[in-house]
């Protein structure tokens, strides 16, 4: 399962090679990013962070510093 991650505001992409059942928690940590920093929106609406990845792009809004 991929899932790619669009980093705003800085742009940049990862992208996210998980097992089913990853959660998006479980990929902002595998990124180093603390997913109390982060906010992820798909098609204009926030997920929550425990939500089982099953979109193919998402948004994360940074919200401060990774880590």
């Amino acid at each position: 399962m991929l899932c790619r991650f669009t980093l705003i505001p800085d742009g940049g992409v990862l992208v996210y090679q998980g097992l089913r059942g990853d959660t998006y928690e479980k990929a902002l940590l595998s990124f180093g990013i603390n997913p109390d920093a982060a906010l992820i929106f798909f098609c204009g609406r926030s997920l929550p962070q425990d939500k089982t990845i099953e979109e193919e792009e998402v948004e994360v809004f940074l919200t401060s510093s990774r880590g």
